[in-house]
């Protein structure tokens, strides 16, 4: 499994208490990786870092990736084999009501990063967590490529589309022909859905919350369509990326997309349907209602073009649609009907999603 490159090697996840950073940690240590995290906080109640007790099974520091004397310190001192940096404010509501704190968030917190990184003498390999919109999204039906427009007409997207400026202008001023210690690429991925995700302001999680509580959930563009994913399909991704990039220097100061099956692009609507079914809520109408009071301006289509992953990487996506929704609903339903141990839950789900790759001979698995 990815080469078995991660087994006791130290892995340095920013933003390692949240839902992505808290499945990569747990689907690391499974291979055996000793993590180091770096985040502010724990962003939600309920939390999967708490539930999965990760804290127990990391080096875990609280620190803001704002201030950058501490990043120094800690990567630094720590000096890790590989970085994903995932710290970030990730919610497109809260960049309307908190612009600065995005921004700096964002572009200043991954400058701190790519910072502290550059002074490191041993070799490191970082993949740097952008996002899908990232893009100036036109709403275009082929997808997004790497090397389309970037930033897009909201803070957050802005905050990305800069922040990815910033990993560009420090990759060629430092890295580039003058560090052989260390490579860098970007990888943006989007509209993540999985079990542990309890952050406010997402479609999924407000559905879940609703049903668990027997009420109906409030949607805003049920016509929209998104490029859903399961988690552990960018971050196979990102684990790949990272895998490959440490052994082939071609790929060094590179972007990639990471997203599910182009010919999968259901609505809003289509996926609360679906995820409802798993919750024994027979009738739509009690399932959702439409709300014509929109918070903030909503892109009809949003995709990406994997073109690139797959023929560089030889990645592609591993779950289908109707795995996703299901990946999604058993976790949550096992974990507010208690039914499971959600630690034993979530590894299960980890090696069914390695299986399945496996009988595909996926290049990951190798």
């Amino acid at each position: 499994m990815f080469k078995e490159i991660y087994k006791k090697k130290k892995i340095l996840i920013t933003g390692n208490s949240g839902f992505k950073g808290s499945w990569l940690s747990i689907w690391l240590i499974k291979l055996g990786a000793n993590i180091v995290g770096i985040s502010k906080d724990i962003p939600t109640k309920p939390s999967i870092f708490e539930e999965l007790k990760l804290e127990n099974q990391i080096k875990y520091y609280k620190e803001d990736i704002r201030d950058l004397k501490k990043m120094n310190d800690i990567i630094s001192n720590e000096k890790p084999d590989f970085i994903f940096h995932l710290a970030a404010q990730a919610l497109v509501l809260k960049s309307y009501a908190d612009p600065i704190e995005t921004i700096s968030s964002n572009v200043m917190g991954t400058a701190n990063i790519l910072e502290s990184m550059k002074k490191l003498n041993n070799k490191c390999t970082a993949i740097i967590i952008t996002s899908d919109k990232s893009y100036d999204n036109i709403e275009q039906a082929s997808g997004y490529k790497e090397d389309d427009v970037l930033g897009g007409k909201d803070i957050y997207s802005g905050s990305k589309g800069a922040a990815e400026l910033i990993i560009k202008s420090f990759y060629h001023s430092f890295i580039k022909s003058k560090n052989n210690n260390l490579r860098i690429a970007v990888a943006r991925a989007g509209n993540v859905i999985g079990g542990g995700d309890w952050a406010n302001d997402r479609v999924v999680v407000d559905c879940i919350k609703a049903w668990s509580e027997g009420k109906i959930t409030e949607i805003r563009s049920p016509h929209a369509t998104r490029p859903w994913q399961h988690v552990l399909e960018p971050l196979s991704g990102y684990l790949h990326l990272a895998s490959e990039l440490s052994l082939n220097y071609d790929l060094n100061g590179q972007a990639f997309n990471f997203g599910p099956n182009t010919k999968e692009n259901p609505t809003v609507e289509q996926l609360i349907v679906d995820l409802s079914k798993y919750w024994n809520v027979e009738d739509k109408f009690r399932a959702y209602r439409i709300t014509n009071n929109p918070i903030f301006h909503e892109a009809k289509l949003l995709k990406l073009n994997c073109d690139k992953a797959f023929s560089f990487l030889k990645w592609k996506a591993n779950l289908d649609y109707e795995d996703t929704v299901k990946f999604t609903s058993e976790w949550y339903f096992d974990f507010y009907k208690k039914n499971k141990k959600i630690l034993e839950k979530t590894l299960n789900q980890i090696t069914e999603y390695e299986n399945k790759a496996k009988a595909k001979s996926l290049k990951w698995t190798e």
